[in-house]
């Protein structure tokens, strides 16, 4: 019987092969319904349904609120149910909510339909992160984490080309109508190629999973009890990775939800050149995203590889508000590095929770942070629009977002401050030697 490769610690090679390409795709899938908003707000959507620029604002943030709402229940039915079928459903609804986006009428459905589509989505992030911590240990989870949210900036990169290009030829409409259909298509995919556990997967030997089973115990057996989600949403890290990351999120989502308009504002641009220099910014995260994740896992530290990236994302920010709009080119290189650093600590930050709390809680607390981002999102995406519209320029947009993402590193600072957390994080450090 032919066997799969493993790695230097006996664990299977082949479940990267296997499952980190699946999950990519899923994730881009999730990503594309969820951004291509931003062209179609900038390329007419307004005018047809008479969208005022409120309003546009209050749309594009209105995903996030649905999206707010359903984290901890999908983490929870992720972990003692069934990610899989989850994400199953969640990938056929949400292609069905962004196709009809392409052929309502009115603004009143628009609204029913943001907010539904964020309620369908907010299962897949809690859920994705669930099921790769069930098949990833401790030394490989800031790269697996990271393949996965490579799906967000690699899907703005190519989605930024392919919806100018729609858009330009099709019209909004349809640019809708087709990006809705792949993720439809995508979910019988998802459905017949992943399993829940390693225990269910017949690609893989008897050693296999009983050496992926044993690492993953061992790293549960270094960890405190903890009783309930209430015990671990009180705990002070998991409060100040809450607002670490709805302050990261005001200030990643103000810049995906609106970098296009602030493009397409530049002199003689159309939509095809907008969709190319809105996907400059995420080549650059790319990179980012896999070098910070590695040198994460190969170190073992997580905080040392977020606060930073986060801090050069603001001053960015603040450095493009000060040159202005009559230096275009300099303000946009700076905009393209605030939006690689602001990617860069993704892998590091989502591996922090499972290191530090045990497996009966970690989703839900992940779940947590995620909603909280999810709300930050909301205020980033609605206070960036707002201020665009209501200042005539990008300027006061740039200071919040840079405002934010400085609280976001003081907060990142923060962690694992207090006696009790470093004692805690040194205590598994030791387990895992």
């Amino acid at each position: 019987m032919k066997t799969n490769k493993t790695n230097k610690t006996g664990l299977s090679a082949t479940r990267w092969l296997r499952l980190i390409p699946i999950v990519f795709i899923t994730y881009s899938l999730a990503y594309l319904d969820r951004a291509n908003y931003s062209f179609g707000a900038a390329s007419g959507m307004a005018k047809d349904l008479q969208i005022s620029a409120s309003m546009s604002s209050l749309l594009g943030a209105l995903f996030f609120l649905g999206y707010f709402f359903f984290q901890v229940p999908g983490a929870h039915y992720a972990e003692n149910k069934s990610a899989k079928k989850l994400i199953f459903w969640s990938l056929i609804l949400w292609g069905f909510l962004a196709a009809a986006t392409g052929i309502i009428h009115s603004v009143h459905y628009l609204i029913v339909i943001r907010f539904s589509l964020g309620v369908v989505e907010s299962a897949v992030m809690p859920a994705m992160l669930v099921f790769l911590s069930h098949w990833f240990t401790k030394k490989e989870r800031s790269r697996a984490n990271t393949f996965l949210i490579l799906g967000n900036p690699v899907t703005v990169m190519w989605m930024s080309v392919v919806s100018g290009y729609l858009v330009s030829s099709v019209g909004w409409r349809w640019m809708f109508i087709l990006e809705g259909v792949p993720p439809i298509i995508w979910a019988f995919f998802w459905w017949r190629l992943v399993n829940d556990k390693p225990s269910d997967a017949k690609w893989m030997n008897g050693s296999e999973k009983k050496a992926l089973a044993d690492a993953l115990q061992e790293e549960q057996q270094g960890l405190k009890p903890v009783k309930n989600y209430g015990e671990a949403f009180r705990s002070p890290l998991v409060i100040k990775l809450c607002l670490q990351y709805f302050f990261w999120s005001i200030g990643l989502y103000g810049f995906v939800m609106w970098l296009p308009s602030i493009i397409k504002a530049a002199p003689n641009m159309d939509m095809i050149a907008t969709g190319w220099l809105t996907a400059v910014p995420y080549v650059l995260a790319v990179i980012a995203m896999l070098s910070v994740s590695y040198f994460s896992d190969k170190t073992l530290k997580r905080k040392a590889f977020v606060w930073p990236f986060l801090l050069v994302a603001a001053i960015a920010f603040y450095a493009s508000y000060l040159l202005g709009a009559d230096h275009f080119w300099i303000s946009f290189v700076l905009l393209i590095i605030a939006g690689g650093a602001m990617y860069a600590p993704y892998g590091p930050f989502f591996a922090i929770i499972p290191e530090i709390l045990p497996r009966n809680v970690s989703g839900g607390a992940t779940a947590l942070i995620n909603s909280m981002g999810a709300l930050g999102s909301f205020v980033g995406s609605y206070i960036v629009g707002y201020l665009n519209g209501s200042t005539g320029g990008f300027g006061a947009s740039y200071i919040f977002m840079a405002g934010s993402l400085l609280l976001s590193a003081i907060l990142t600072m923060m962690v694992n401050s207090s006696r009790k957390e470093r004692a805690e994080k040194a205590k598994l450090e030791v387990s895992t030697q």
